[in-house]
């Protein structure tokens, strides 16, 4: 969370003050004007805000017709709910490596392709881009879909487009620790109309036909799915996030190259597929060893400032993907993907050591989290710290 304050809590007022707040009303409707505002934003045709990136993704899968017999490819780098989004539609995630940007690899996803093959999940983990041009590339020579996770990557761009808006479908998330925040959130956008159509009737299934005239023009046919609605409340915070959002872009990366500039010849920093356009909330630096890693994230420690290796970062490692690595994806064997007859032979093969390119370079990374908010006195401290710890 970064910037919040007192316009939202007139904007959650607003909302209660109508005593009209359920998704579907006639008074503030500021689920739909944030889908209005976040889609005209971003340049995508449609936005479907719900209640996270999990159910965003998810509704993307669906909305490409994605489920038993299909496998979706992801990186094994991103936090466990891409791979879940995947199994919660009964398909099977087929776990990639990443290269040295720490997003998820072309090479290796071409290498990953079968005949089942039907979406690859780029994450802009971090809120580093993806090599867009080389994944869309294969989604046209393969014919599988591109659904974007833009959910730690709010607000960033690739090659001047939006994360999120280029691929097939986009996900983003809004929860407490992303850019733009409601507490929780997210949102499903894409420009393809079949997607769109399908993802409203599935993540809002059990109220889309009964409430409002969200069918009017709606051609695919009612299908059961869940419910992922949320209420006017989130609207509305939203909407007073998106004002905020380009300046919140902006002072990011003001602070963030603020702080590279001021950095000695001894600092690595990772590579980037866009270091202009990425979110900005991080600065990842990159070290010949684990060892330097460690030693660097303990003398810096030391000195007060917080540093990360991703390594560490528990459920954004594949390794630590208990349910997905153990095979058990539903609650119910019969709901298992693992399970499923059509699932049979898929590539579901996995083993703790299958993506060591992710493994070793996680180990060799240290983040620093850049604030929007930083004084040119703390911008110049953190430099300091850096340099004396390299």
């Amino acid at each position: 969370m970064y910037r919040i304050g007192k316009e939202e809590i007139e904007a959650v007022a607003r909302a209660i003050n109508t005593h009209d707040f359920f998704k579907i009303n006639g008074s503030g409707q500021e689920v739909q004007h944030f889908d209005a505002e976040w889609a005209a934003h971003i340049d995508a045709k449609y936005s479907l805000l719900m209640s996270s990136g999990f159910g965003a993704i998810a509704s993307a899968l669906v909305g490409l017709g994605i489920g038993p017999g299909d496998e979706v490819i992801v990186p094994g780098y991103t936090y466990i709910a891409t791979a879940l989004a995947v199994t919660s539609v009964g398909a099977i995630p087929v776990i990639v490596d990443v290269d040295e940007t720490l997003t998820i690899d072309p090479v290796e996803v071409e290498k990953h392709i079968t005949p089942a093959t039907k979406a690859v999940i780029p994450v802009h983990i971090q809120g580093f881009p993806s090599d867009m041009d080389a994944l869309m590339a294969l989604g046209k020579k393969y014919g599988i879909a591109v659904v974007e996770d833009a959910c730690q990557s709010v607000g960033g761009k690739y090659k001047g487009r939006f994360l999120g808006a280029i691929g097939d479908a986009g996900a983003h998330s809004f929860n407490y620790f992303k850019v733009m925040t409601s507490g929780e959130g997210g949102a499903l956008v894409t420009s393809n109309r079949k997607i769109f159509e399908r993802a409203l009737i599935y993540h809002d299934a059990s109220a889309v036909a009964f409430f409002g005239t969200q069918l009017d023009g709606i051609n695919e046919p009612l299908f059961g799915g869940t419910e992922f609605r949320i209420s006017d409340i989130t609207g509305a915070i939203l909407r007073e996030q998106l004002k905020k959002l380009p300046d919140m872009i902006g002072d990011l990366h003001k602070c963030k190259f603020a702080v590279i500039d001021r950095l000695c010849s001894k600092a690595v920093i990772a590579p980037s597929h866009d270091a202009q356009g990425d979110a900005a909330t991080t600065i990842a630096f990159r070290f010949e060893t684990a060892e330097e890693a460690i030693s660097f994230e303990a003398r810096c420690t030391e000195k007060g400032l917080r540093i990360t290796r991703p390594i560490d970062t528990g459920k954004h490692v594949y390794t630590n993907w208990t349910q997905i690595m153990e095979k058990r994806g539903a609650h119910h064997p019969l709901m298992d993907p693992y399970k499923m007859e059509a699932n049979k032979g898929l590539q579901s093969d996995y083993t703790m050591d299958m993506c060591p390119r992710a493994l070793d370079l996680l180990a060799r990374t240290a983040y620093i989290f850049v604030s929007p908010d930083w004084t040119e006195e703390e911008i110049a401290n953190i430099a300091d710290i850096v340099n004396t710890s390299l």
